[in-house]
């Protein structure tokens, strides 16, 4: 069967803002706003996922979806470094920094590795069978990139070359071992850059 699967982006918050590891940061007032906008433009879907995080939970109640809390699409687990600031761990630990960027396997912060990710997310992927072929789920950022990096078997170095905009939708359609992909557009409307 074929699967339709929906990611919605996660609004705005502090962390973003800031480039913080993400922790569980709630959204901040501008992205609370822009997801109650975005409310009518997301499309109707049989399952509504969202993952576990507080940004991520917020954003779907803002959008009217009622979304179930799927444990799987939590973010990235960064352990120590969560809630930190990128800036503040590359000045305290360069070469745990270097070695996060630049080796997949690598988890420096006592957390996930991309790898470990990418297979998580790919994993729940493959699995999936929405009550009518779809699927729409608010995930973090990273969760997106890693289930584009799965479904279209890229190496694992190309999760740091895909940009996720918040409130943005990213379509993958098809089935374990051949997923197509449609990057980055608003839940509905125009292309990203146009306004709302």
């Amino acid at each position: 069967m074929t699967v339709r699967v929906m990611l919605v982006s996660p609004a705005m918050n502090a962390a973003l803002r800031e480039a913080r590891f993400e922790g569980d940061a709630p959204l901040d007032r501008s992205g609370r706003e822009r997801a109650r906008a975005a409310a009518g433009l997301v499309p109707e879907t049989g399952l509504a996922l969202s993952g576990p995080s507080e940004r991520c939970r917020e954003t779907a109640t803002a959008l009217g979806l009622p979304a179930r809390t799927e444990p799987a699409l939590s973010g990235w687990d960064m352990a120590r470094w969560a809630g930190r600031g990128l800036d503040e761990v590359a000045a305290a630990e360069p070469a745990a920094v270097a070695a996060w960027l630049g080796d997949p396997s690598a988890a420096p912060h006592g957390g996930e590795s991309l790898h470990a990710l990418i297979g998580r997310i790919g994993g729940w992927l493959d699995a999936l069978d929405g009550p009518d072929g779809t699927v729409l789920a608010v995930a973090e950022a990273a969760v997106v990139r890693a289930a584009v990096v799965h479904g279209l078997g890229l190496p694992a170095q190309a999760f740091w070359r895909l940009d996720v905009a918040p409130l943005t939708l990213t379509e993958l359609s098809g089935r374990s071992g051949r997923w197509n992909v449609a990057l980055g557009r608003p839940p509905a409307g125009p292309p990203v850059g146009d306004t709302w």
